[in-house]
């Protein structure tokens, strides 16, 4: 026995005098994120350009998954396949009514439409069409990504207001974003819905016009919110808020007038488009509005969901400040403005 407690005692500091391994760092968290137009949400596209961050690499890495409408994106929210989602205001309400997920949480900006002085999407037409006038579109054919998208929802409010109903008075087709303006022009849709950078490609600019816009419909739009289920922000809220820094440090970068060549070339290298369509609209007017500080207008989105129960497009409304959680983008937005004006002196 009083070998055994020797040998132990030994044990017991020869461990101690041993030099200590490093503890093992933990893995950056990886954050699943969903888009439908790159060019359009800043989350995931600054994400792809890691240099302007300051936290990517360290406490998390993104991965991101491209959907062809928000609502395909709810299945994979409440699957656990995806950790924030890109929501718009017409799946928003579908995904807490009929999805269940109450837990959802609105968490930033992903973009504006028809905010005062830049670009709302556009209902584009043929110049050499019969459609002159929205009436002229009773038994015609309308173009849009995904049923129940709020291209569709917006298209639908239109032709609401002059009388035409779906199915009743026209058809809807679905169509991936960058085929909808070669359907318009192959005759295989008389109008289509056309979000940048799509109606800023030449054959679309000469041949199609605007006959409406989603504005026309809906007023002034929360396009999209950045969406995620409380119970994945409640267990990583360090490596989230190191997310949401760098999400607003980049939005900052890419918004400012200095960096536009720089992020015209990112843009059109990420996509694989010519620098030249970019440069015709990108991060101007032209384009969607994005807040600097990824703050979504909750105003704009209550007034979009209200909008949708009063033409019947769901059955009640949603209270969306009860499904908000912007403490994120706010500590984000208040670090980089210490940021900032520590630098500037």
């Amino acid at each position: 026995m009083r070998v055994r407690t020797l040998l132990s005692a030994t044990a017991l500091l020869l461990a101690m005098a041993a030099p200590q391994a490093p503890a093992r760092a933990a893995e950056p968290l990886k954050i699943s994120v969903g888009w439908v137009v790159l060019s359009n949400d800043m989350a995931p596209l600054v994400f792809l350009k890691p240099d302007i961050l300051k936290n990517y690499g360290k406490t998390y890495t993104v991965e991101a998954t491209r959907f062809q409408g928000t609502s395909a994106e709810i299945t994979a929210l409440a699957a656990g396949e995806l950790d924030i989602a890109s929501l718009a205001y017409s799946s928003l309400p579908i995904a807490i009514e009929n999805a269940h997920l109450d837990d959802m949480r609105i968490v930033s900006d992903g973009f504006q439409d028809g905010h005062p002085g830049y670009n709302s999407i556009e209902y584009r037409v043929r110049n050499d069409g019969s459609v002159n006038k929205i009436e002229d579109l009773k038994g015609k054919i309308l173009a849009i990504n995904v049923i129940g998208a709020a291209v569709d929802i917006g298209g639908r409010a239109v032709l609401a207001d002059h009388g035409l109903m779906y199915p009743r008075d026209y058809s809807i087709v679905e169509a991936n974003f960058p085929t909808i303006g070669p359907m318009l022009l192959e005759h295989k849709a008389d109008i289509a819905s056309v979000p940048p950078p799509f109606s800023y490609t030449p054959a679309v600019v000469q041949g199609t016009h605007t006959l409406f816009t989603m504005k026309d419909g809906m007023g002034v739009s929360q396009m999209i919110v950045m969406t995620a289920r409380k119970g994945f922000l409640d267990k990583n809220r360090a490596a989230l808020d190191d997310f949401f820094d760098d999400l607003v440090r980049g939005t900052h970068w890419m918004l400012n007038p200095s960096n536009r060549t720089a992020a015209i070339k990112f843009v059109a290298d990420v996509t694989k488009q010519p620098e030249a369509l970019y440069d015709s609209y990108f991060l101007t007017k032209k384009d969607q509005y994005h807040d600097p500080d990824a703050k979504p207008d909750l105003v704009a989105l209550q007034r979009n969901i209200d909008a949708e129960v009063k033409f019947g497009f769901i059955k009640k409304s949603i209270d969306v400040k009860k499904y908000s959680d912007l403490s994120f983008v706010e500590r984000a937005a208040r670090r980089y403005a210490k940021e900032e004006t520590a630098s500037a002196h």
